[in-house]
């Protein structure tokens, strides 16, 4: 689960990180009144689930009221990534001197939360690990002791020479960690963590991305979600019980199990295709699963071919079949379906598919080309 700037800031704050103060403003005038309270310049930023809110226009600095006003009005005219921005964050402008980057993420090789830090900030870590792997320092911390003082203070002096602001940065450090554990985060940064020209370390930006299986032990946390910022066909398929990330590709995927929906995704790259989505309908016999499935693979406009991968174990190949059908006997389809089934009950499956006038297949990798070819235009 992702959520906004201002919330993650907030459990910053909460957690002693000295973050500015902020508020939200949904309306232009909002905005003014906020700017107005705050007195001279404020950055006014797009509150919204997407990267590259700089970019595409969705941060911007406003020097009074009647400014902020101007620039609210641009920014809640956006859509960012597909995603309207209906809220904006005020929040006074800092005076910076250096920036850089604080993170921690869940790193399954080291089996333990990594922070990663870097005198490189306010640009994206990504890029810098490409260019300039050394500029970014790592260590796994044990999940048994949480943050050390002495590793924080490493970790600091990466990033400044002065040793006040060293120990500051250690502080923040340890307070970020401790927000990373108590949201039960799979992802936590700073970026930038500045400092001012008086030398005061600031963190003055703030993403949080939330485990989705810590939610249910967090309902402080997941009262957090706004649904108005993530992608509808995601919510849809988390009302239907459905496990759904959408890409944008063009062949559509519905399969059984997660290590296989990924072996079908790396397998329509192979091909030369690419997937329009992550879709996993778990190991339940439930044919409504797969109708609600077909219903929003279909509502991306981007698909030009669906394609089936099941292999029957817990799953019955039967159910599928008989979700398929019931699916496209409430939607009328004008996109190709490609269909693999094999395992629990695959000789009924295929009576019931080709009574309603469906093919099969068993063979993955043919069905995947197949399904390919069919987004390519190619075949029938």
């Amino acid at each position: 689960m992702n959520i906004h700037e201002y919330q993650a800031k907030e459990i910053l704050r909460n957690h002693g990180v000295p973050v500015p103060p902020g508020e939200i403003a949904t309306t232009p005038d909002e905005a003014a009144e906020i700017a107005r309270r705050y007195g001279g310049a404020v950055v006014i930023k797009a509150q919204v689930h997407a990267g590259g809110r700089g970019k595409a226009g969705g941060v911007k600095l406003a020097k009074d009221a009647d400014d902020a006003r101007e620039k609210a009005t641009a920014i809640l005219g956006l859509t960012i990534k597909g995603l309207p921005v209906e809220k904006v964050l005020v929040t006074p402008a800092e005076e910076i001197a250096s920036e850089a980057y604080v993170g921690i993420i869940v790193d399954r090789g080291s089996k333990a939360a990594v922070f990663m830090v870097s005198a490189e900030g306010g640009v994206d870590i990504e890029e810098v690990a490409v260019t300039n792997p050394d500029a970014i320092r790592k260590l796994a911390v044990d999940p048994r002791y949480g943050l050390l003082p002495h590793q924080a203070y490493w970790l600091a002096t990466e990033l400044y020479d002065d040793v006040k602001q060293q120990r500051a940065a250690a502080a923040i450090m340890r307070q970020l960690y401790d927000s990373f554990v108590d949201a039960g985060a799979s992802l936590a940064e700073i970026n930038p963590l500045i400092t001012t020209p008086s030398g005061e370390v600031k963190a003055i930006d703030a993403k949080m991305n939330i485990d989705d299986n810590e939610l249910f032990r967090l309902p402080e946390i997941e009262a957090l979600r706004d649904e108005t910022s993530e992608e509808p066909s995601e919510v849809l398929a988390r009302e239907a019980g459905l496990t759904f990330i959408k890409l944008d590709g063009e062949v559509g995927c519905c399969v059984n199990g997660a290590g296989l929906a990924m072996a079908t995704m790396d397998l329509v790259n192979y091909y030369g295709g690419s997937p329009a989505n992550f879709l996993d309908i778990g190991g339940s016999s439930n044919p409504q699963k797969v109708v609600d499935a077909l219903r929003i693979i279909t509502s991306d406009p981007n698909v030009k071919v669906i394609l089936f991968n099941i292999f029957g174990g817990i799953t019955r190949c039967d159910d599928v079949a008989n979700g398929i059908v019931t699916a496209t006997q409430q939607t009328q389809l004008s996109i190709p379906i490609v269909i693999r089934l094999t395992g629990t009950n695959e000789e009924l499956a295929m009576q019931i598919l080709e009574g309603a006038g469906f093919s099969a297949m068993t063979d993955m990798d043919a069905a995947v080309e197949r399904a390919v070819n069919l987004a390519k235009g190619e075949g029938k």
